[in-house]
């Protein structure tokens, strides 16, 4: 059954149809989606209504609206960044277009791409990033580009990996690099910073700058009526009202390079640290506009600690906690009070939500980018060489099928009505029964 606190999640003030997928993760960036009759099993030649391959390399996920599905992508140097749109109907690519070129390309870590954040898609138009390169919006009728921001200078030192958000007429995007880190809000109908605020907490002395860097996601959610959007950065959780950018509330943590985007459920924020300290925490968030902005220390519920050995799940009997393997970079999904989290190794753990305790943990094999997605009773897993495993959600590990397709999967998939819309390295595939 559908997690009912999901339902208090603000992505955008539009309500989408049950065939779109407007942005990464979905219409609430949480993984879910409502669709039925999803396959179980394909292959390059079983369930596959088209295949499409797809010019350079590009890890961003696709978005669906209607007949169109749109990606970023770039050439394999680097240089042209553009968006590509093929139909859901056919898989005909109707549009490949320039967003930016770039005469010099920077370093870029060999588990990125030139063109990793994903895009959003709503009302006719499309809204991209590019990390320091800038952020773009398109007619996705003509697509033809409608206004570009070039603002956002920053060094991510591996290439851009944060996905923008909207948020009514706003797009909010994390800026998390070595040299600044801020948050900032644009306006959807002209680019413009609409607010920005620095991130408030200072590093310890000495810090080295490539620890200060991260990749979040924000995610809108509600406190008490009152929408919030919390961003992961190096060293701190923040959260701020989307409207005006007033810093709400703030909490340390001992990670960096964070990628994974919160899932919210039950009242708490689910939240990874990301790297050297691989931590999943579970925090009560707070309406804000006490007289200090850093969370009181009793509202983090749990933690687990992702450097803690892998352990066999204990006896029903013992009732204690188990070392579950904390992802770097696939985000959660939260199904009731059961909270699945997948490390990048292919460590897949099911915890008690509530608790924090391990229910049980089961390698799945290979290692991952893509984040998992829940839908008609069944989660979805894709690894980096073209795995892809379904299983049962459930108080006992249930594996339904392990497929694979020619080429990895670094993008998380979309769902729309009976398909899975399935980026690989090198194509985009419709799988349907």
């Amino acid at each position: 059954m559908r997690n009912a606190t999901l339902i208090l999640i603000v992505v955008a003030s539009a309500v989408f149809a049950a065939d779109e997928w407007p942005c990464l993760r979905g219409p609430t960036l949480q993984g879910y989606s409502d669709a039925k009759d999803l396959p179980v099993t394909w292959s390059e030649k079983e369930n596959i209504k088209w295949k499409t391959e797809l010019p350079g390399t590009a890890w961003s996920s696709p978005v669906v609206s209607g007949n169109e599905i749109w990606m970023t992508n770039s050439t394999d140097d680097g240089k042209v960044l553009s968006v590509i749109c093929v139909t859901l109907d056919t898989g005909k690519k109707i549009h490949d277009e320039e967003v930016f070129y770039v005469e010099k390309q920077e370093f870029k870590h060999t588990l990125n791409s030139y063109a990793s954040p994903s895009p959003i898609i709503d009302n006719g138009r499309l809204y991209v990033f590019f990390g320091t390169h800038g952020a773009a919006c398109f007619d996705t009728k003509t697509a033809k580009k409608v206004w570009e921001n070039a603002e956002l200078k920053h060094d991510p030192q591996n290439q851009a990996g944060s996905s923008p958000v909207q948020y009514k007429d706003k797009i909010l995007i994390c800026i998390d690099g070595m040299d600044v880190q801020y948050q900032v809000a644009l306006n959807k109908s002209d680019g413009k910073i609409a607010w920005k605020t620095e991130r408030s907490m200072k590093f310890p002395p000495n810090l080295k700058e490539d620890f200060k860097k991260s990749y979040g996601t924000p995610l809108v959610y509600q406190v008490d009526g009152q929408d919030q959007m919390v961003a992961i950065a190096a060293e701190g959780f923040y959260a701020y009202d989307p409207n005006n950018g007033k810093e709400l509330w703030r909490l340390r943590h001992p990670g960096f390079s964070c990628v994974a985007i919160p899932v919210y459920g039950n009242g708490l924020l689910y939240m990874s640290t990301g790297f050297t300290k691989p931590q999943m925490w579970a925090v009560k968030p707070i309406a804000g506009g006490g007289s200090t902005l850093d969370l009181p220390q009793e509202n983090i519920v749990w933690k687990i600690n992702g450097q803690t050995p892998w352990l066999n799940p204990p006896s029903a009997a013992e009732n204690k906690p188990v070392g579950a393997p904390s992802p770097n970079k696939p985000s959660p999904v939260l199904i009731g009070n059961r909270l699945y989290m997948l490390a990048d190794s292919g460590k897949l753990s099911c915890i008690d939500a509530l608790s924090g305790k391990a229910v049980w943990v089961q390698a799945l094999g290979g290692e991952y980018s893509a984040s998992p997605t829940y839908a008609d009773g069944k989660i979805y897993f894709f690894n980096h060489t073209g795995v892809g495993t379904v299983i049962e959600p459930g108080e006992k590990f249930k594996k339904l099928a392990e497929n694979t397709l020619e080429e990895g999967c670094m993008a998380s998939p979309a769902i729309v009505g009976k398909a899975l819309i399935v980026r690989t390295k090198k194509a985009i595939y419709r799988i349907e029964k």
